[in-house]
């Protein structure tokens, strides 16, 4: 009856009724609570009401709730000292009550803590069971604190500050370009690809939050230094050839749009640029998600910008594969491919910032599936990822889409030999059979094939490849050996294939070998006249080694 007189406005007659269910017991919470509440925001006396709310809160002593909603009667009232006490009492029972922190939040913006009210509010955004009227509310100050922070221009600083490192890291310049003439909001140019002195950020000044992707295009630098550092630095390309198979594969959609009546220039012009976007999609997602994953947690004063940034690209991704116009003209598993890649952003973003833009994708299960699968397979390496693992990630997803082939992944320093024939020249003449230097293609390579030949187990082609080759090394002389061994080597540089056949050795004229075959002889040429260097070759025949011995025995 005390609640009902109160909601009705008489609260006179609703303190009577509260007294009386006092006097019965005096240790009513909810009593005390209403009594205190009446006090506070219709009698304005606050001294009597924290008395109240302090005797509910003994009645009721995990009452995190009350003690939420006492905060905010203090806060109302101007009394951020009283409504801290009792928030700080709130998190001691409940940390992760969103309302609290919604508060918190409220209180910080109030003092002029934009940071701290930003970190409140995004708690509680991710707090929120429910996306109700409080999430609402919440995403929607989220968004209003970020855009105050920007402009308070600490973000270039940071910015500056992060150039430097990687300046002093990488050895190497980098130099900072306002251009607005750039298709994207900021773009990064590796000195190398460009012949240059020093690397490039070009970047549209008046973009919202450009800070964050100027610091986006940077890491791309961070990683690919740290993959410098180890030799394994791959460089994504894309070839004419592949270009053109892939207008090869969509020449029927091609004839289609013609029919449609679009000229067949703008018809090219429109599966280019499809061709171009899936590639760069195919590139950065990966990488994407392990430098904003970074940037989240080693640059937490960074995130306002990173929460509006990411949240417009994402955004942007929405509209390119729900558009009704695109969806016409776009070819329907390109656009799916695409779709799977977008989303797997917006899982990331939802992981980070609470915020759960996914429906809004228009996705199927099988979609939605995909893209889960491939964001499970990031989160087991995000945690300890080593330099380049990003690649390895990379070419999985491409395959597993089948777009492998409009792409390639190669060595960074063999392909930049291959382009200067000076500097191939030199390293060949110094380590022909690249001994010296990690090749991240042909460790992969190497990798794959030792799981399946792990998964068949021990190869009887092998075997007797390895039986024959030992009789025919048994009477030569051991320098005779290495030679052959020297040129088996030298016609690896590129790779042998299991699939293909018709190698040739100069050291043994007059004889073609299979696949297996060459691997067998190349195995024990190096077993027999370089043992020490074995395991460099990366084969994993040891089992096969042993068996060939003793069956030539």
């Amino acid at each position: 009856m005390g609640q009902i007189r109160s909601d009705e406005g008489d609260q006179d007659e609703a303190v009577d009724y509260l007294i009386d269910a006092l006097r019965w017991d005096s240790k009513n919470g909810w009593a005390l609570m209403m009594m205190g509440n009446i006090l506070a925001k219709f009698k304005k006396d606050i001294p009597t009401a924290l008395k109240y709310f302090d005797q509910a809160l003994l009645a009721n002593v995990n009452d995190y709730i009350s003690l939420t909603n006492v905060a905010y009667l203090m806060f109302q009232q101007g009394k951020m000292d009283e409504a801290k006490r009792y928030l700080d009492a709130s998190l001691q029972i409940n940390p992760k009550y969103p309302n609290t922190h919604l508060i918190l939040g409220l209180i910080a913006e109030k003092e002029q803590d934009l940071d701290s009210a930003f970190n409140y509010s995004l708690q509680t955004v991710r707090l929120c069971p429910k996306k109700d009227e409080l999430y609402q509310n919440a995403v929607k100050q989220t968004f209003e604190l970020a855009k105050q922070i920007l402009k308070t221009g600490k973000g270039q600083k940071m910015v500056d500050q992060f150039r430097h490192k990687l300046e002093y890291e990488g050895d190497t310049g980098i130099e900072m370009i306002e251009d607005a003439d750039i298709k994207t909001a900021a773009k990064f140019e590796l000195a190398e690809n460009f012949n240059r002195a020093k690397h490039t950020v070009r970047y549209k000044p008046n973009y919202a939050g450009v800070e964050h992707l100027i610091l986006h295009e940077l890491s791309h630098l961070k990683l690919i230094i740290d993959a410098r550092n180890e030799g394994i630095n791959q460089l994504f390309i894309s070839t004419q050839s592949q270009k053109t198979e892939f207008l090869s594969n969509y020449s029927g959609h091609a004839t289609s749009l013609i029919k449609k009546g679009f000229p067949e220039k703008t018809v090219n012009e429109f599966l280019l640029m499809l061709f171009e976007g899936l590639n760069l999609q195919v590139y950065n997602t990966p990488i994407d998600l392990f430098i904003e994953n970074t940037i989240y947690h080693e640059y937490p004063e960074f995130r306002p910008w990173q929460f509006l940034s990411l949240y417009s690209l994402i955004e942007q991704g929405i509209a390119a594969v729900t558009n009704k116009r695109i969806i016409e003209l776009a070819p329907k598993d390109i656009l799916s491919k695409s779709k799977i890649y977008n989303l797997i952003n917006a899982m990331q973003y939802r992981d980070l910032f609470g915020v759960d833009l996914i429906i809004l994708f228009n996705a199927t299960p099988l979609e939605l599936k995909q893209a889960q699968t491939f964001y499970n397979e990031y989160l087991e390496y995000r945690d300890d990822k080593k330099p380049g693992e990003e690649y390895e990630m990379l070419l999985h997803w491409s395959e597993d889409l089948k777009v492998d082939r409009y792409s390639e992944l190669v060595g960074e320093i063999q392909y930049r030999k291959r382009s200067d024939i000076n500097s191939f020249i030199n390293s060949l003449e110094k380590d022909p059979l690249g001994l010296d230097e990690r090749d991240p293609v042909k460790e992969r390579e190497q990798r794959r094939f030792q799981q399946s030949q792990e998964k068949e187990g021990a190869n009887m082609a092998v075997v007797m490849h390895m039986v024959s080759a030992l009789q025919y090394f048994q009477n030569l002389p051991k320098e005779t050996i290495k030679k052959i061994a020297f040129d088996i080597a030298m016609q690896g540089t590129q790779g042998f294939s299991t699939e293909k056949s018709g190698y040739t050795v100069p050291s043994i004229p007059d004889k073609e070998f299979t696949g297996y075959q060459i691997l067998a002889w190349y195995y024990v040429s190096w077993a027999i006249s370089a043992p020490l260097q074995l395991a460099e070759l990366g084969l994993p025949y040891e089992k096969e080694f042993e068996l060939a011995k003793k069956m030539r025995e």
